[in-house]
């Protein structure tokens, strides 16, 4: 079997094997990394560590994460200093950046994903690749129309663990798959609250907030904690929670949902916290092949405090053996699915099944792929046609969290068209598809 045709077969994941036979001297692919401040740093590592790549360039809102990021992974490892940049635009404008990680927050992630497209770079952007249902719209038609690589963040489409996961469920191994769960139980501590305070040094702050509302700068909106804020974030679901989404959606074979509902709340902090700690949502989907009522169910559960595992194999510990991504002293994340014939349990690295009523111990997979080797692969290969199907599984997935906190904040369960993408005959839940732009930081209707 070719990559090409695996890949079609994948749901859009690239295979990882051994390095290919033209990869040589003059196939060197320069990426760009924008966004350095936390897990912009774990991108530049992972190209780093990848033959015949440079990490050429490095883009920042916040000048004063260069000096101390540069000199960490670059001068210390007595790598070539990259060029810097603070506006994105700038960056796009260098004819020697073959390709570009969109590691920003959410609210920036289709805007500066879709200005790289149609300045001719291969994006990777990283999850949710889009704060809104609109956003996903505009980013699946861009990666349609122009001939470049786009990739989205939910890794574990790389795996072998979760494409074996696929493949198991997909043929009939559990029966009748009409449940799944994605779990995102994290240990986060009050935010607190903090007074608006001047712009830190060295900070564009107008970059920052791009498409977002002009509000003064406060340490709460800013380095990380912008997640639990609805005009940059999407809370837990749309952070750490996009990849158990996507594993979810993936092994129950569904696309997008016909009814949502979810309750939850910003439980026990009296904080600035705008998005729920503890969230769980439902999804209805149609399942003509099915017995019974011809639908499928999804469940997906966020919750912040007093985390515990709900199967052996988290209460053993994470099978790829570090706390990112799955379970961890405080931390488990990952899946369930109920079948007619048994159940599955999978975290990152494993996926081990129980059949029967005695829930006797039946297949099992597992394995770790690298999401950015797969990039750099495509680059070297490039088919943009079949390898862009995965930034539609990326939309499906998110679109899925969004619609799940639309629910949250109207407090109510809701009715969506897969087709239309819309709420039929609800303004009030179509007004949460989208945004206000804030000018000129507009994501196009035109791209």
């Amino acid at each position: 079997m070719t990559r090409r045709d695996f890949l079609a077969g994948a749901g859009g994941a690239v295979v990882w094997g051994a390095a290919p036979a033209w990869a040589g001297a003059n196939d060197r692919v320069r990426v760009a990394v924008v966004g350095i401040h936390g897990m912009g740093q774990s991108h530049i590592a992972a190209y780093q560590a990848l033959p015949n790549v440079e990490v050429a360039a490095l883009c920042d809102v916040d000048a004063n994460q260069f000096g101390p990021v540069i000199k960490k992974l670059f001068q210390d490892k007595g790598l070539r200093a990259p060029k810097t940049y603070t506006d994105l635009r700038k960056l796009y404008e260098d004819k020697e950046i073959d390709a570009v990680s969109v590691v920003t927050p959410n609210h920036w992630h289709t805007l500066a994903a879709i200005w790289a497209i149609q300045a001719g770079k291969h994006v990777s952007v990283e999850k949710p690749c889009c704060h809104n249902v609109y956003e996903g719209r505009k980013l699946v038609e861009a990666a349609r129309k122009y001939k470049v690589l786009v990739q989205d963040g939910a890794e574990q489409r790389s795996n072998p663990c979760a494409q074996s996961m696929a493949e198991f469920l997909h043929g009939g191994g559990l029966g009748e798959v009409y449940l799944a769960k994605g779990i995102c139980y994290k240990w986060r501590k009050t935010i607190g609250r903090y007074p608006d305070e001047e712009v830190p040094a060295g900070v564009d702050y107008d970059l920052w907030l791009g498409p977002a509302p002009k509000r003064p700068f406060n340490r709460n909106r800013f380095h990380y904690n912008w997640h639990w804020n609805w005009d940059y974030g999407n809370g837990d679901m749309g952070n750490q929670g996009v990849h158990e989404m996507d594993i979810a959606r993936w092994g129950l074979g569904v696309t997008l949902p016909t009814k949502v509902s979810a309750m939850g709340g910003h439980m026990m902090f009296d904080d600035a916290q705008e998005t729920p700690n503890v969230l769980m949502a439902l999804y209805e989907f149609p399942n003509p092949a099915g017995g019974g009522d011809k639908k499928k169910i999804l469940q997906f559960e966020v919750r912040h405090w007093v985390a515990n595992g709900e199967d052996g194999l988290w209460l053993k510990g994470a099978s790829q053996g570090n706390g990112y991504m799955a379970t961890s002293a405080g931390n488990v994340t990952g899946n369930l699915f109920f079948g007619s014939e048994g159940y599955m349990a999978k975290d990152v690295g494993k996926w081990v099944t129980y059949m029967g009523e005695k829930r006797a111990p039946g297949p099992t997979g597992q394995g770790l792929g690298n999401h950015y080797q797969n990039f750099v692969n495509a680059i070297r290969e490039p088919d943009p046609a079949v390898f862009n199907r995965g930034i539609e599984d990326g939309f499906h997935s998110c679109a899925a969290i969004h619609l799940g906190n639309i629910a949250f904040r109207l407090g109510r369960t809701l009715t969506f068209d897969p087709a239309t993408l819309t709420f039929p005959g609800d303004a009030e839940a179509n007004a949460l598809l989208t945004r206000e732009y804030r000018a000129p930081y507009v994501v196009p209707e035109r791209v």
